[in-house]
């Protein structure tokens, strides 16, 4: 492993943690040679000002900004990028409330563009199902309503998509693509409705992947495998790198 996008140590967010903590991450990471390329922060996965979320139900890995142990959370999550320094931050849309429009996030758009611009980073904004952008259409209207985003840019996560019933359309995108350079790659069980190893379940990622990336203006693009199988990690991430493997082969694209 030489990559790792960084999002959690030892059951605590990195957005919790104070800059020497982070600090001490990052020396450990740099000892083993691994960098990190995004700081995968829970900026903006808490509700929105006024606007409590539509369900009230625990949200996996949502976050309080009261355990932030900066005054300023968001400012706090460049910093952190910036301690482990990765290039790219990213970030969501509050979760989901009713009456929710892509122009409410305009002010929040703003202050994360001129951070990137001050800290020299890009933003990604992610579709997840409990947030207002939660599936790759909500993704396309958002950037559709956010012309010229520069440093803001879309992070697709097709299994997000399809686990919502929601699978994304040759338009949506065909709309985001030419500003992808970073996903997020995992497979679902549309019957179980639980994630499995990428290649064993219901995403046909092959189609996928080739249709978003014959659009993709980007030289390279970084693709981040999340797991998410608790009961049998380490061989549910074998199992994903070997099927990523063998999909990358079959519709002719280069892993690096």
């Amino acid at each position: 492993v030489e990559r790792l996008d960084m999002r959690t140590v030892d059951g605590r967010n990195l957005l919790g943690l104070g800059l020497d903590e982070v600090r001490k991450v990052k020396r450990t990471l740099a000892s083993a040679g691994i960098e990190v390329p995004t700081f995968v922060s829970p900026v903006l996965k808490w509700s929105a000002p006024g606007h409590p979320a539509a369900d009230g139900k625990p949200v996996d890995f949502a976050f309080d900004p009261g355990q932030c142990p900066a005054p300023d959370p968001v400012l706090h999550a460049f910093e952190v990028a910036g301690t482990l320094e990765a290039r790219r931050l990213r970030v969501f849309s509050y979760l989901r409330y009713e009456g929710y429009r892509p122009g409410d996030l305009a002010a929040e758009t703003d202050r994360l563009l001129a951070l990137a611009e001050r800290f020299d980073v890009i933003v990604e904004m992610e579709n997840e199902p409990v947030c207002n952008v939660g599936s790759v259409a909500e993704l396309a209207a958002f950037f559709w309503a956010t012309p010229a985003a520069g440093r803001l840019r879309p992070l697709v996560d097709i299994g997000n998509s399809w686990s919502m019933g929601a699978p994304p359309t040759a338009a949506d995108i065909a709309s985001l693509a030419p500003t992808v350079d970073l996903i997020h790659l995992k497979d679902r069980s549309l019957a179980a409705r639980r994630t499995v190893p990428l290649g064993d379940g219901d995403v046909p990622w092959p189609m996928e992947l080739a249709r978003l990336l014959a659009g993709c203006r980007s030289p390279q693009v970084l693709a981040s495998l999340e797991t998410h199988c608790p009961q049998d990690g380490r061989n549910a991430t074998a199992r994903s790198v070997a099927a990523l493997r063998r999909i990358a082969a079959e519709i002719g694209v280069e892993l690096v």
